[in-house]
């Protein structure tokens, strides 16, 4: 009974994938050279039940597989902190004590992983599993980039695929897609990141944009009349505004390269947070008139993740307070393994949430 509503679950999550996949990813750095990597997180098929999860070091965890829980066995190696969906095995986004962050991005219709073959479970993880596989194993990118063939990433369901952001504090980011059951990784220079179609695509769009630029458009003349800005901010004419995944990239690509630079850390991750409130997605725009589940909001929630100082901040639709959870407070080998509700702490901004040890 607990594997079959186990399964349920996962079936339910999956399966809403492709009408919520609208996930925005920004990094900044600051002034001082911290690095911050933000994201939000959409479902709008009603209340998603996120959670932050802490890892400690030496904990034994196991991957699911769409057969059970009858996968890849691995032991931590690194203390992890994350923000899980669903359940506290599914780590959207996260960050270990060496200061590696990794998170996953809905990637409908344009990846695909490799067919599971139950002989092969001790070699299987699921694609839901793979950010807290990467945190709690690697210390940087290039170990991931030398272990992914060591594994067999698959679907718990059909319609379920993600490709992933992996960071390091310094400064360096990159993305994992997989396509026909063969992984690619891309230097990601220009920052950000949301869904499909796949990354190289998003940059080379890029170029259909290039006449945009901040601030306003000078007066000009056309056929003896003048052209004159109706208001400010006239250079962006033309960037898209709507919801879809390419809009989005093209968006924060320009919000992020034009944002000014901030001094310190904290100073960036309140940035982060201020350009993310652009992102996100009234839940109304995503159903017919009157289908609309009663939430505040598509954007479930939204994170910044201070590598350089190992913290996670985050807020949700629910209360807006942002939260902070200090890695440098957690001894991680003594902690034991907890999640606990994202919305568990309602308190003044910023609160510094307290974990059990």
């Amino acid at each position: 009974m607990k594997k079959a509503i186990l399964l349920s679950t996962i079936a339910a999550l999956c399966c809403g994938l492709h009408r919520t996949s609208a996930c925005t990813g920004i990094a900044l750095s600051a002034a001082d050279g911290s690095y911050v990597q933000s994201r939000t997180i959409e479902w709008s098929r009603g209340v998603l039940r996120s959670q932050y999860v802490v890892i400690p070091r030496g904990q034994q965890l196991r991957s699911f597989t769409p057969t059970g829980a009858n996968g890849l066995a691995f032991t931590a190696r690194y203390g992890t902190v994350g923000l899980a969906v669903e359940q506290q095995e599914f780590i959207a986004e996260g960050i270990n004590e060496a200061g590696l962050s990794a998170g996953l991005f809905f990637f409908p219709q344009y990846g695909g992983y490799e067919s599971y073959d139950p002989d092969r479970n001790d070699r299987t993880l699921a694609d839901l599993q793979v950010a807290a596989w990467m945190l709690t194993q690697f210390a940087t990118i290039d170990e991931v980039k030398a272990a992914v063939a060591s594994v067999r990433i698959v679907a718990l369901e059909k319609s379920s695929v993600v490709h992933w952001r992996i960071g390091e504090a310094s400064g360096r980011q990159v993305v994992l897609e997989i396509v026909d059951g063969v992984p690619h990784f891309y230097e990601n220079e220009v920052g950000v990141l949301t869904n499909a179609p796949g990354f190289e695509w998003q940059l080379t769009n890029l170029d259909n944009y290039v006449n945009l630029y901040p601030g306003d458009a000078p007066v000009r003349q056309l056929s003896g009349i003048t052209l004159r800005p109706t208001g400010s901010n006239s250079g962006f004419l033309g960037i898209p505004g709507d919801a879809t995944p390419p809009s989005r990239f093209v968006r924060a690509a320009f919000y992020r390269a034009t944002a000014p630079q901030r001094a310190t850390a904290f100073g960036t991750v309140l940035q982060c947070f201020h350009l993310l409130n652009c992102f996100d997605i009234p839940i109304g725009i995503d159903h017919p008139q009157g289908d609309a589940p009663d939430i505040p909001s598509a954007t479930q929630w939204t994170s910044a993740i201070d590598l350089t100082h190992r913290r996670v901040y985050y807020k949700t639709a629910y209360d807006n307070s942002i939260r902070c959870i200090d890695l440098a407070e957690i001894d991680f080998g003594r902690v034991k393994y907890q999640s606990h509700p994202l919305d568990e702490v309602r308190e003044q901004p910023v609160v510094k949430i307290s974990v059990t040890h």
